[in-house]
């Protein structure tokens, strides 16, 4: 069977749910090992299916002024010495100008793909998007919900999205750290402007999505969240994320999410 399509029928049988975790960007080959290997260990004591996430390079900054990594081409070097050194499967970010092109160059690489519903979109897109990776090919796809913008620095989480997206078809991801950004919302010395976050609210939107019954988490961890270069503010520590899951499985042990309530509408009579 092939390697994605294997990973693939894993993380779909996920019990409660699979999570994909890692620093928000790769700051050097040295931490990203560290995190990697760190982040394993702890996800390891639960059994949950791990896939190690970062980002090469952070294109998509509104100032030039941020750190956005190392690059494609040593970006993809670190992140395959990161696989290779604890047997961990990778997710990264890719951004190109032509976005409906890019999904259909994306499924042709037969690799697992994880859509974000775009920040202004209606869940309901999320079903064009899913169909578009499928009909080139690659029915390898899961979606995932990272928050509504409605201008005004600040994002907006619909649990109610996390029902609907599952019309797709397909695995529905919650990520629980970028939704809770305040794009643009952080004044830096000397001027200009960065993304904030609520890192405080995590635990909520984490516990909301797992008692909704998503089948994936995605969230950023950091081991030094204050001095991260990127997206700090949205970054979990990993001293806490051992905490933090097992209250979530905890959660997801009890609820019935993942099954539609029966509603009965017949008329109540004594």
């Amino acid at each position: 069977m092939d390697s994605s399509v294997a990973l693939f029928n894993h993380l779909k049988a996920a019990d409660p749910f699979f999570l994909l975790a890692g620093p928000n960007v790769i700051e050097s080959e040295e931490h990203i090992l560290k995190l990697a290997k760190h982040t394993k260990a702890i996800v390891s004591k639960f059994g949950l299916p791990l896939v190690f996430k970062s980002s090469f390079d952070k294109a998509n900054r509104t100032s030039s002024k941020s750190f956005r990594g190392p690059g494609l081409e040593e970006g993809l070097k670190i992140l395959e010495k990161v696989k290779v050194a604890y047997d961990l499967p990778i997710v990264t970010d890719v951004h190109e100008s032509s976005q409906t092109d890019l999904l259909v160059a994306a499924a042709r690489t037969g690799k697992i793909i994880n859509i974000k519903k775009g920040q202004f979109c209606a869940s309901s897109v999320m079903v064009n998007s899913a169909e578009k990776i499928r009909l080139a090919g690659n029915q390898n796809v899961m979606v995932c919900e990272r928050g509504t913008m409605f201008g005004y620095n600040d994002l907006i989480v619909d649990p109610r999205n996390l029902v609907w997206m599952r019309e797709a078809n397909c695995p529905v991801v919650a990520d629980i750290t970028h939704s809770l950004q305040q794009p643009a919302g952080k004044k830096l010395e000397g001027g200009g402007v960065a993304s904030g976050g609520l890192r405080e609210l995590i635990p909520c939107i984490a516990r909301t999505a797992v008692a909704v019954g998503v089948d994936g988490l995605f969230m950023e961890v950091h081991d030094d969240p204050l001095n991260a270069p990127v997206d700090g503010p949205t970054q979990w520590p990993l001293r806490h994320l051992e905490e933090l899951l097992e209250e979530l499985i905890a959660i997801a042990r009890v609820t019935k999410g993942k099954k539609p309530f029966e509603i009965d509408l017949r008329p109540f009579r004594d």
